[in-house]
């Protein structure tokens, strides 16, 4: 089992920043992928942003040169730089790990982006 803990979110206006980490604890050996998704009330959860354990990212088009995703290995932690924030950026963002046969989804940070 791997436990994850999410922080990071709040309030933010447009153009401004967050930074959203995501620690994984329990049998983190296991985990090869890590990723962001976000999920608007009512809509599909979408990706945002996901980086393998080659530390190659992907990342999605509507967030392309604002946000970047990280990851240490050592301290089982993935990050979210999220910059010039938009309005349309406000979603609960979740994190996602998974490796061979598991994944495990956080319970999810609100991110507001408001004037």
């Amino acid at each position: 089992q791997v436990q994850l803990v999410e922080s990071g979110g709040g309030l933010v206006q447009p153009g401004g920043s967050l930074r959203l980490s995501c620690a994984a604890s329990g049998s983190t050996s296991t985990i090869e992928y890590m990723a962001w998704y976000r999920q608007a009330p009512g809509e599909r959860r979408e990706l945002v942003a996901s980086i393998g354990s080659d530390g190659i990212a992907v990342l999605a088009h509507s967030v392309k040169g604002r946000f970047t995703i990280s990851r240490d290995n050592a301290k089982n932690t993935v990050y979210l730089q999220m910059n010039s924030l938009k309005p349309e950026d406000t979603d609960v963002y979740y994190c996602y790990v998974g490796g061979p046969g598991n994944n495990y989804w956080g319970q999810g940070t609100q991110v507001t982006v408001s004037s």
